[in-house]
């Protein structure tokens, strides 16, 4: 009866470990869903694999047996877990949730690195979860009450919340503080799987040699040891911890999986869309439906694509590979927790005339839910970089496409405000120089103003002063070139009167502001009209426009416009005749010039140097130096109890070495001998004599030491320091002789075990 008690403590305790391990490493994986179903998930998948568990060790099921059941519990619980809206009422499985989950269980890994965070109950995202709980779980409780070493199981729920971690976000090391809370755990369940293995043993002792049970002092003893242990090897990890937490930077972005993974959507594979402004304003599609958008405000502006990278020939959009700034271009789950201010918007968007990858939205995007017969492919497609704000939809928006988009728009800052803006510090693309008769427009604009803002202002107001706004494709309209390279950009400021449109004058204003010291980028969208009555705008090709936003201090982007007023243009003055003269061009260059060529190679090359790409090979190595840097730390994680065991022993020999008097030498040297033998797994009887001992450990030199020691203690013959010093060396010789004839495995269990240091035989007389 006290058997089967025992036996069903046992079970219970470890299935409370397990739980209890499972959970606090699946706490890890809540970064990645942060949903209410993953909750459910978490706790089912914990006690369906506490169940399977059970059961395998009940019916001593054999290992395939046990996998059979396991893959059944998932087939049938998967679909209502992990694709609740592929299931029939919600918890019978389906043939397409079936289906999904087998194909899921293969490819949402994957798909689970290349979308932002977080994911909640997108698509086939919670199989990854669903799979590593539920057979961590078994494996975890198999191996601790079937398994002979059944400490192994600890391993398991460290794995767990490694997989958390690495697949978890970049940035923020919150998961690795919630991390070291598995170890302890561990610590505490191996602590105990020792005293109660103790507790056995005492009992087997004592139904068989009816001895007699240890001394209250004795168990006293036993306790506090194992307590003691259990708190070194705790505080070996949060020292670990800490440590590991003050080397890396707290602002440091972790290497994670998603961190290495190419990213399915890249926009420097697609045209500038600023390259074809101008066609928005042809004759014959100026008038042309694009799209009609309810729920923006009256002066809202729809964004279609964000352009930061400028290499004198053509604005495009960036990527995170270009500069941090850019970002990067991911798929987007259900929802972002955006931190911007602003206000909450909510746009009913309909596609009509307009097509192409940009997505027309407004603000940053918290939520977006397509509708009309394409639903499903535009939203598997659909791709978001909450850097810049921009949205690209990979297959394209086709008329008749419609989706709702719940965003935060921020307010565009008043003249007022933007004179009082300080700049920002983001990183941007390597900048072009300006030419000089740009920055000599610029100094004029700016001269005599003082404050970063003001000069911003003032930069502003005499491009919208100085300039006039004409496409060039109207009959009665000046001519005016399109594109924004350096020599249109040019082109416009050596005209009088400076003519171009949104195009030419957003190009301009970022990098006058960029020369200000501002971080900037150019933004091309629509500016629609809604109507007052229904809040319904009609946009129309020529509805289409560029603006600028530039950084302040606080981090936020703030949406500048740089359109010149609409009024008539004057007629074009005459180019002076200083213009058109030759005075150098038959002028032979001196020989001298080809000096400062020469000088100037070392810094070419410099910068030619810094546009590299990273060698292949370097950046090969310095991933597999980040990937064995990780697993290092992991396997130090990992054997941190260990180690901490082997040094508490070690610490432990010193102490008795290094006794007062030879007498209290030997009788240490004895117990450290003794010890030994009990980590190897000779148990003596209860109140075993020295004598006693050695008989059950064998051989003659534990005899005579044992003869040593007992003539040390009970003779009234005072040893010297050489027969101490020659008691330890025989105990060091006993030691490598217990070991000798055993296998590597066997010496590493050994010196890892927990037994001496909870086990405290009483002192012989």
């Amino acid at each position: 009866m006290n058997e089967r008690t025992d036996a069903t403590r046992f079970v219970i305790w470890n299935a409370l470990f397990t739980i209890l391990a499972v959970g606090v490493a699946s706490a890890l994986w809540w970064p990645i869903y942060q949903v209410s179903q993953f909750v459910i998930l978490t706790v089912a998948a914990m006690v369906l694999g506490v169940l399977i568990a059970i059961l395998g060790w009940r019916l001593r099921l054999p290992g395939f047996a046990l996998l059979g059941i396991t893959i059944g519990v998932y087939l049938v619980v998967g679909v209502p877990l992990a694709l609740p809206d592929a299931a029939l009422f919600g918890v019978l499985p389906t043939g397409p949730g079936l289906l999904d989950l087998i194909t899921g269980t293969a490819e949402s890994w994957k798909q689970l690195v290349t979308i932002l965070l977080p994911v909640g109950a997108y698509q086939s995202l919670l199989i990854p979860p669903l799979v590593s709980i539920l057979c961590i779980t078994v494996i975890t409780l198999s191996i601790a009450l079937r398994t002979r070493r059944p400490e192994m199981a600890v391993v398991w729920p460290m794995l767990l919340a490694v997989l958390g971690i690495a697949f978890g976000p970049e940035i923020g090391w919150q998961s690795i503080a919630l991390g070291l809370a598995v170890p302890v755990v561990a610590l505490v369940w191996l602590v105990w799987l020792g005293r109660s293995r103790h507790r056995a043993r005492q009992r087997r002792h004592a139904n068989t040699l009816a001895s007699v049970s240890p001394s209250r002092r004795e168990r006293h003893r036993a306790a506090v040891v194992s307590v003691v242990s259990a708190t070194l090897i705790v505080a070996v990890a949060t020292c670990g911890g800490a440590v590991m937490a003050s080397v890396v930077p707290a602002s440091a972005d972790r290497q994670v999986i998603r961190s290495h993974i190419e990213q399915p959507f890249n926009p420097r594979a697609y045209p500038s869309p600023l390259s074809g402004f101008r066609s928005f304003h042809l004759p014959d599609a100026a008038a042309e439906e694009m799209l009609t958008v309810s729920g923006l405000p009256a002066d809202g502006r729809l964004r279609l694509a964000t352009l930061d990278v400028y290499d004198g020939v053509v604005y495009t959009v960036g990527t995170e590979e270009i500069s941090a700034e850019s970002g990067t271009f991911v798929r987007v789950p259900y929802r972002l927790d955006q931190q911007a201010s602003g206000q909450l918007v909510s746009l009913d968007v309909t596609i009509s005339g307009y097509s192409g990858i940009w997505l027309p939205g407004a603000g940053h995007l918290r939520s977006i839910d397509f509708d009309g017969p394409n639903a499903s492919e535009l939203a598997d497609s659909f791709f978001y970089n909450d850097v810049t704000g921009s949205s690209a939809v990979v297959n394209g928006l086709a008329d008749g496409d419609s989706y709702r988009m719940n965003s935060v728009v921020a307010e565009t800052p008043s003249v007022e405000e933007l004179a009082d803006v300080r700049p920002g510090s983001a990183s941007a693309a390597p900048p072009v120089d300006l030419p000089g008769v740009m920055s000599e427009r610029l100094d004029l604009y700016t001269d005599g103003v003082t404050g970063a803002g003001e000069r911003l202002v003032a930069m502003l107001d005499g491009l919208k002063s100085d300039g006039y706004i004409s496409h060039g494709v109207g009959e009665n309209e000046p001519t005016s070139l399109s594109g924004h390279g350096m020599d249109r950009i040019t082109a416009l400021f050596t005209e009088r009167p400076m003519v171009g449109d949104e195009e030419q004058y957003a190009v301009a204003a970022a990098l006058m502001a960029r020369e200000l010291g501002f971080p900037s980028r150019v933004v091309m969208g629509f500016l629609p009209t809604p109507n007052p009555s229904t809040g319904t705008a009609t946009v129309l090709s020529n509805d289409i426009s560029a603006w600028i936003e530039v950084q302040a201090d606080d981090g936020t982007w703030l949406t500048v416009d740089t359109t010149p007023p609409l009024r008539e243009i004057p007629e074009k003055e005459l180019d002076e005749p200083t213009k058109v003269s030759r005075p150098q061009s038959v002028v032979q260059p001196p020989v001298e010039e080809e000096e400062p060529d020469t000088e100037q190679l070392p810094a070419d090359d410099t910068v030619d140097n810094d546009d590299q790409p990273l060698d292949p090979l370097l950046a090969l190595l310095l991933l597999v130096a980040q990937i064995l840097g990780w697993s290092l730390l992991a396997l130090a994680v990992l054997a941190s109890p260990f180690l901490a065991v082997m040094a508490a022993k070690a610490r432990r020999r010193v102490l008795r070495r290094s006794r007062r008097t030879p007498a209290e030498r030997i009788r240490a040297g004895w117990q450290e001998f003794q010890d030994s033998a009990v980590d190897y797994g000779i148990e003596p009887p209860p109140s075993a004599t020295r004598r006693e001992v050695a008989s059950t450990v064998g051989g003659k030199r534990a005899f005579a030491l044992a003869s040593v020691a007992d003539r040390a203690t009970f003779s009234t013959e005072r040893p010297s320091n050489e027969d101490a010093d020659r008691v330890w060396v025989a105990v060091d010789d006993l030691r490598k002789s217990l070991g000798s004839k055993r296998t590597r495995r066997e010496r590493l269990r050994a010196a890892t075990s927990l037994r001496s240091l909870g086990i405290r035989p009483r002192r012989s007389k």
